[in-house]
C-alpha cells in the first residue's frame, strides 16, 4: 500500500477565522518503506502570522512574503496524495486547513483525492490510553530520535511521524494468505504451498535470549496496563 505522511504549519489555530497554511511537508511510504519521494513547500499565506504561531514554527511574515501562494502548490500536492492513504497526526486540524484552502480554489475537499485519511493521534490514543500521545511523547516512547526538533517544521515533523507510525504499527504486517492472494483457479483462500519439501531448522533460544524475551513481554504488559491476554491464559 502507498501511504503519504503529511504535516502543515499555519498562521494560527482557526481556518474559520481566516488563518492559512504557511508550510506543507509530505513524504511517501510504499510497502512500509520510506521512499525518496517527498513534497516540501513554504506558502505565502496572504495575511500576517499570529505571533504565537511564529514562536512555534519560526516562519516570519518577511520570510514568507516571496513564497508561492497555495494555488501554485495544490496540483503538486494532489498528484502526490492521489489514491494514497494519508497519515496525519491530529488529522482534523490539518484537514480543516486543507479543506479551507481547497474551497477557496473551488477544488472540493482534500479527502476527495485520497484513498482515506488516517489520524495517527486517534490511533495512538487507542494503543496508549491515558498517556500523552503528542509527537514528542511518541518519539520518546518509541525511541525515535527527535533531538533536532527545536521548532515545529512540516517536513521534519512528517519524517518523525513516519518513523513513529511504522514503529507503532510494526505488528500489522501482511500474512502469507493476504500477500499471495487467490488460488490459480480463482477459488480464493490460501495459496497451495507444499511445505513438506522444506526442512526447517529448530533452533532453541539461549538463556540470555529467553531472559531478554521475558523482559520485553513484561515491558509490553506494563505499557498496556496489564491487558496482555496471553498472561491470563498461561495462568
Amino acid at each position: 500500500m502507498r501511504q503519504i505522511v503529511l504535516d502543515t504549519e499555519t498562521t494560527g489555530l482557526s481556518p474559520e477565522t481566516g488563518d492559512r497554511i504557511v508550510e506543507i511537508g509530505c513524504l511517501e511510504i510504499d510497502d512500509r518503506r520510506i521512499t525518496q519521494r517527498h513534497l516540501h513547500r513554504y506558502v505565502n499565506p496572504e495575511r500576517p502570522n499570529n505571533p504565537e504561531a511564529t514562536k512555534v514554527h519560526g516562519l516570519t511574515d518577511e520570510f514568507l512574503a516571496d513564497k508561492p501562494k497555495f494555488a501554485t502548490v495544490v496540483d503538486d500536492l494532489i498528484e502526490l496524495v492521489k489514491g494514497a492513504e494519508v497519515i496525519i497526526h491530529n488529522a482534523p486540524f490539518d484537514v480543516g486547513f486543507l479543506d479551507a484552502e481547497f474551497a477557496r480554489l473551488g477544488r472540493g475537499k482534500f479527502a476527495d483525492y485520497t484513498l482515506r485519511v488516517t489520524d495517527s493521534l486517534a490511533m495512538a490514543r487507542n494503543i496508549y490510553p491515558g498517556k500523552s500521545n503528542s509527537l514528542d511523547a511518541l518519539c520518546r516512547r518509541l525511541e525515535v530520535d527527535n533531538s533536532g526538533r527545536t521548532l515545529h517544521g512540516a517536513l521534519l515533523d512528517a519524517e518523525l511521524l513516519a518513523e513513529v507510525y511504522l514503529r507503532m504499527t510494526r505488528g500489522q504486517g501482511e500474512l502469507v494468505i493476504d500477500q499471495y492472494g487467490d488460488h490459480a483457479d480463482g477459488s480464493g483462500g490460501s495459496p497451495r504451498f507444499d511445505f513438506t519439501r522444506f526442512r526447517f531448522a529448530h533452533i532453541l533460544p539461549t538463556e540470555a535470549e529467553v531472559a531478554a524475551h521475558e523482559a520485553m513481554l513484561k515491558g509490553i504488559d506494563k505499557e498496556s496496563g496489564g491487558k496482555t491476554i496471553w498472561r491470563r491464559y498461561l495462568q
